[in-house]
């Protein structure tokens, strides 16, 4: 499993912005980078693909997620993602930033935080038109010769950009980001479990932190996700298990506690309980991944 700490930097088009953006591939990205890239790896930034003409099939969290014309896939720091090889008639465009980049934008993005846990974004005709216009100022802005790059014009894009997307990712499942307050209680559900993931909180803990009584978060939770808080948590749990098995060498003993788990064999019944496998099954299957 690669790691990528440090290799936007390596690959950044803005001297004092962690930011690349990329049209149908015209910009080079050295061999090295370009070989991490097509393996399994461990975002340490966030990254998002428009096809703008074309399909594929890209791999986030161990899920294929396939995208056509006008959407968009993507994936958040910590998540293990794979390239497919490029496609000589596809169209695209690539931008990825990090975490302090995206501190510089004047709002937040609830999309960012995926509650649907969907990867993707299908735009409108109008929204796809709109957002290939935004990329394409943003190519420009970032590689045009002997013009100095203005950082605020650039934030000013991003943010923009990012707004399309967020529009579009509630858009498409139907609801308003901004005034339904049930969709607000199930993010800020989401950002306390990711915020103290491996302290093995209970239900009615984070119910009091979200001003909440037990059974209406309950309400909340399985409405979006179709799961309990406490399905939702564990499975949350399994899945970071996941993540570290690609990518780490600890024994079932060391993940099971760095998960927060007292009782390791508690923890080997409950992920092949989540997973249908056995923890050992499971690296038998995708340990080795990077060298197909």
């Amino acid at each position: 499993m690669q790691e990528t700490k440090g290799l936007l930097d390596k690959i950044k088009h803005h001297d004092k912005l962690s930011l690349t953006v990329n049209e149908n591939c015209t910009i080079a990205i050295p061999n090295d980078i370009l070989q991490k890239l097509l393996q399994p790896h461990k975002l340490a930034h966030y990254c998002f693909v428009f096809l703008d003409q074309g399909s594929e099939t890209y791999k986030v969290d161990l899920q294929d997620i396939t995208i056509s014309d006008g959407q968009i896939v993507f994936g958040s720091p910590n998540q293990i993602f794979l390239n497919p090889l490029k496609k000589e008639h596809n169209l695209n465009y690539k931008i990825a930033f990090d975490e302090n980049t995206l501190a510089l934008l004047p709002t937040s993005y609830p999309f960012l935080l995926d509650p649907f846990n969907s990867k993707k974004i299908t735009f409108t005709p109008d929204a796809k038109q709109r957002v290939k216009s935004i990329f394409s100022n943003l190519f420009q802005l970032l590689h045009a010769t002997g013009k100095p790059k203005n950082t605020d014009i650039i934030l000013a894009h991003l943010n923009t950009l990012l707004t399309e997307f967020n529009s579009a990712y509630f858009e498409q499942s139907n609801w308003d980001s901004i005034s339904n307050s049930r969709l607000s209680k199930y993010i800020a559900f989401k950002l306390a479990v990711e915020t103290n993931l491996t302290e093995q909180q209970d239900v009615h803990t984070i119910a009091e932190k979200l001003a909440m009584t037990t059974s209406s978060l309950y309400g909340v939770v399985k409405g979006f996700s179709g799961v309990s808080p406490k399905e939702w948590m564990t499975n949350r749990l399994m899945l970071e298990a996941q993540r570290k098995l690609q990518y780490s060498t600890l024994s079932v003993k060391e993940l099971a506690y760095e998960l927060g788990f007292n009782d390791p064999d508690y923890f080997s019944r409950l992920f092949k309980k989540s997973t249908g496998k056995s923890v050992s099954a499971f690296l038998a299957d995708h340990h080795d991944l990077s060298s197909n």
